[in-house]
């Protein structure tokens, strides 16, 4: 839910003037981490910056992906003008296939990282393959009738990262994108003058990463990440083993060069992380030889001490190469003793016990596992910490602040910061998916405007997305389990022909609760009875089954499995052919 901080100025929904205001909202990355869309709309045109994924919890079962809900940009396809991309990230690129098939935009706009990573995914999709991909740097420009947006490079965990700078009728906004500071990184450094020159130009709101907002300081620098690798891959013996999120491209990058200049051979496993090393070679990002690079099956032909083997699994996720690696079902790849495993990552909120799984199979194996930590420095964050979020308000002095791309915890937190850095606590606007502020003659409101945002959850490519009713059904079924009952009438007699037949999955073992299966079967057959003395439809049948057997179920068992009764209808001799 919203947070409704009386000190912010509400404008009132009678006056908005969508001729002349600028409306901004989000459709997702607020009070998540993930899915991030946020939109700019004035008059008859709409910018979108980004369109992402959010993966699913555990409890979303058979989920792949959640989306936004595009309801209101489908209503309002006409006016878009613009997709914009910050970077190539999942949580900002994903949901773009489904995007277009709901509402397909002419003028997608990514940079160059960006752009090959969708043109992959828009190819693997052959109702995509026609739409095509601008790419833009930080001197590009995007002018429409009311917008005109312009960049700035950032530094993040993926080449090409961008913050968005939106001039409007009514003032400008800067979207930061996800960004970092670091003062030694590995590829392009940010372009400080630029944020620098932006805050001297009156900037009206800044929509800033909230995703560290808890941390404390600054953030280690990838050039210390990277002489970490190299040590480690310098000093050992065997064959070394390294994983780490396929996304970040300049990590992978460090990890090949070090093995290259250590004279090691390398092979790639895991389907995401071939796509992006390959897109990192054919643009120029990885600058080694292809004679390095060796097939899967070719691993187990080099001596161990001559192989580097880099892996997707690093959150321990189950069908990941490490974790197959680790129960001993990958296909190429077996642990041998005096194998080097390294993490070069932190576990995410909710995935340390099966990190920890995945890590506990290699060592039982023989393996020696390497973490990340305060003495190793295997991993940094590609998000800004407290500090480096205080000093991208300093440096763009806005006059109001929005912070983006958080749960609602580190939304205030990131709050807070902007208050200590000057930003007066009424011109912090704490939002969630889909309300709407209004920039108004370079001021910022908050509108009683509210657009339609729900998640949709998507199983496969259907993006009309699974009903709640769906998910509660899965989770029921995985907790409780299912009883189907099997009930045979003939509709012209009006009577049943058999006792009815109880068949349970996931529920209860049948053999040891025999007694309870005959005594709900008894139960049915009667109230059956009874609901056929009169006209019955197969729904009242139906019906009866569930209200009699569900409440006797879980009176015996104290659970509630879902209950399919199945009719089944005498056909005469006459009428079956």
């Amino acid at each position: 839910m919203t947070e409704k901080n009386s000190i912010n100025r509400v404008y009132n929904g009678a006056n908005y003037d969508p001729k002349n205001d600028t409306l901004i909202y989000a459709l997702g990355g607020l009070e998540e981490v993930g899915k991030n869309m946020y939109c700019f709309e004035h008059d008859d045109e709409i910018i979108i910056v980004d369109a992402g994924v959010k993966f699913p919890d555990d409890e979303l079962l058979g989920v792949d992906y959640v989306i936004p809900d595009y309801t209101h940009l489908i209503k309002n396809k006409d006016k878009i003008k613009a997709l914009i991309i910050t970077h190539g990230h999942e949580d900002h690129i994903g949901g773009i296939p489904f995007l277009l098939l709901a509402c397909p935009i002419k003028n997608i706009y990514a940079p160059r990282f960006a752009k090959a990573l969708i043109e992959k995914k828009l190819q693997e999709r052959r109702k995509l393959s026609s739409f095509t991909v601008t790419e833009i740097n930080e001197n590009s420009s995007i002018v429409t009738e009311h917008f005109k947006v312009g960049f700035i490079d950032t530094t993040h965990s993926i080449p090409d990262s961008l913050a968005v700078m939106i001039n409007t009728p009514n003032g400008r906004i800067v979207e930061t994108g996800d960004f970092k500071f670091d003062l030694t990184p590995v590829g392009k450094n940010a372009n400080y003058q630029k944020m620098a020159y932006c805050g001297a130009t009156d900037i009206s709101l800044l929509m800033s990463d909230s995703t560290n907002a808890e941390v404390e300081g600054f953030s280690i620098s990838e050039k210390q990440v990277s002489d970490s690798i190299n040590e480690i891959v310098s000093k050992t013996k065997g064959r070394l083993l390294i994983s780490t999120f396929a996304s970040n491209v300049n990590r992978l990058n460090q990890i090949i060069e070090s093995a290259h200049l250590n004279g090691r051979k390398i092979a790639v496993l895991g389907r995401s992380m071939e796509n992006v090393v390959e897109i990192g070679r054919n643009l120029g990002f990885i600058n080694v030889s292809e004679d390095t690079f060796v097939t899967n099956e070719m691993i187990n032909t080099i001596p161990a001490e001559k192989m580097c083997i880099i892996c997707t699994g690093s959150q321990g996720e189950a069908m990941a190469a490490l974790s197959r690696i680790a129960n001993g079902t990958h296909k190429y790849v077996s642990v041998m003793p005096g194998d080097t495993i390294v993490f070069s990552s932190n576990p995410i909120p909710g995935n340390a016990i099966s990190v920890s799984g995945t890590i506990n199979q290699l060592v039982r194996k023989g393996a020696k596992v390497i973490v990340n930590s305060t003495l190793t420095s295997l991993h940094t964050t590609g998000h800004a910490s407290k500090e480096e979020e205080k000093l991208m308000i300093q440096l763009i002095k806005p006059k109001y602040f929005m912070p983006v791309h958080g749960e609602y915890k580190m939304l205030k937190l990131h709050a807070q910061s902007a208050q200590e850095c000057g930003v007066p606590e009424e011109n912090c606007f704490i939002c969630a998916n889909g309300d709407a502020l209004v920039l108004s003659k370079g001021e910022v409101y908050r509108s009683n405007v509210r657009i339609q945002t729900d998640a949709i959850y998507v199983d496969g490519n259907d993006i009309s997305g699974l009903s709640t009713t769906v998910i509660k059904d899965r989770k029921i079924l995985a907790d409780n389990g299912m009883v189907a009952v099997i009930v045979c009438i003939d509709s012209r007699k009006n009577k049943i022909l058999v006792k009815p037949g109880i068949v349970s999955r996931g529920f209860i073992y049948l053999k040891e609760n025999q007694a309870i299966i005959k005594e709900a079967e008894s139960l049915v057959y009667e109230a059956l009875r009874n609901t056929m003395k009169g006209k019955a439809t197969f729904g009242d049948l139906k019906n009866c089954v569930r209200n009699t057997l569900e409440p006797y179920l879980y009176e015996k068992t104290n659970r509630n499995p879902i209950v399919i009764p199945v009719i089944l209808n005498k056909i005469p001799k006459e009428n079956q052919y």
